[in-house]
């Protein structure tokens, strides 16, 4: 966290005084990017361990909330605006977001979108007393004090890190959570029957939001089968709505493998990949999801700026990504033929898949990682009980 990167202002008035009683963070972004910023959302909570914390965020967020209501207490859902693609902008329930908004007198809303360039006028609108954020250079500055700089080259975990410390938030770990509990067990023992033995399982998840972001189908096929034949056995993951990609790999495989697509809620799929010995995947919410719950992952990123999105913990997680000009890519389908997709092998990804078998055995030990739940995760017996 370079001096080069915050705005020098030695006399910054506190950002977190007894004065400061609601907080809004505005973030309405995707799973994996809400998970990125769970590290700087346990700073702000222990700067302002009294505050209200809102989170202004995307509707499936509600669920995110209510996993980390140890950090949020509330959400006030973010009906999308033009320029956003993460939703489609419903232009007609702005002006009632924007009332809701200002109606709640929040005493500081964070920005934690992106660079601001259309964030920050619309974290101003919000009307709380105070703003922050970041700014890149040459944008509208709302409080200099508040305001620090954007840095593109950053990691996205470090970023919000760097930005709760500039406010006078100090972090609190960089490790990422994914809080098991005792109803993401039961949904997965009452969505899924015969469940495999904890660490006798790899879980590949083939699918990824953008097509664009998917590694070939027959690829991740190939490197199931040579999974299973060290014996593990192979499940394949997804959501309903990836149900064709995971369908194209079942097909594509020559052993088989147990196709849970669709069959399972968030927090029974955390549970279910939390107790496999290893994650195979493709740069998605899903690979933080990995990281979160300590189970060992290989992740095939796609269009993705690798150096941003990839796990801190490169002994524990492999990226593989190969080295073309055109990433980061924000096309839903590629139009050049996908190369970034065609240049990683599989022989590459089973390489990386077998060193972390091989050198991580202590550390995918489904033992080892039930100690490392926190207590808000299930208990022992009830994930032993998952398997009985």
């Amino acid at each position: 966290m370079g001096k080069t990167h915050i705005i020098d202002l030695p006399e910054r008035q506190a950002v977190f005084d007894p004065s400061v009683r609601h907080i809004a963070v505005f973030r309405a972004l995707q799973l994996g990017d809400m998970l990125c910023t769970v590290p700087a959302l346990r700073a702000l909570r222990a700067a302002a361990p009294d505050a209200r914390i809102t989170l202004i965020g995307m509707p499936w967020a509600k669920s995110f909330v209510s996993r980390f209501s140890q950090y949020i207490d509330d959400l006030l859902v973010f009906p999308g605006y033009p320029g956003f693609p993460e939703q489609e902008a419903r232009i007609d329930l702005f002006p009632a977001f924007l009332a809701d908004a200002q109606a709640r007198r929040f005493d500081l809303a964070i920005q934690m979108h992106g660079s601001g360039g259309l964030s920050n006028p619309l974290t101003v609108l919000m009307g709380a007393k105070r703003t922050a954020g970041y700014i890149a250079p040459g944008q509208y500055c709302p409080d200099p004090q508040t305001f620090a700089l954007w840095d593109e080259r950053e990691h996205e975990v470090l970023r919000f890190l760097r930005l709760m410390d500039f406010l006078g938030a100090p972090a609190k770990g960089e490790q990422l959570e994914f809080p098991l509990t005792e109803t993401d067990v039961n949904s997965l023992q009452q969505s899924v029957s015969d469940l495999p033995a904890p660490g006798t399982y790899v879980c590949v998840h083939p699918g990824a939001r953008l097509p664009s972001r998917r590694w070939l189908p027959q690829r991740f096929a190939e490197v199931a089968d040579r999974l299973a034949l060290t014996g593990l056995q192979v499940v394949l993951t997804g959501s309903p709505d990836e149900a064709e990609v995971v369908n194209a790999v079942q097909r594509a495989m020559r052993l088989p493998a147990r196709n849970l697509c669709g069959k399972t809620d968030l927090g029974g799929l955390a549970a279910l990949l939390s107790q496999a010995r290893l994650v195979v995947s493709n740069d998605t919410g899903i690979s933080h999801v990995a990281v979160a719950v300590a189970t060992p992952s290989v992740i095939v990123s796609c269009g993705s700026d690798a150096a941003r999105w990839a796990p801190l913990d490169r002994s524990r997680h492999r990226v593989i990504a190969a080295p073309v000009a055109c990433r980061p890519c924000m096309h839903l389908v590629c139009p050049i033929g996908h190369q970034c997709a065609q240049d990683v092998t599989a022989d590459q990804v089973i390489g990386m898949a077998a060193s972390l078998l091989d050198q991580q055995a202590t550390l995918s030990s489904p033992a080892n990682r039930l100690n490392t739940l926190d207590s808000t995760g299930p208990s022992k017996s009830a994930l032993r009980e998952m398997h009985s």
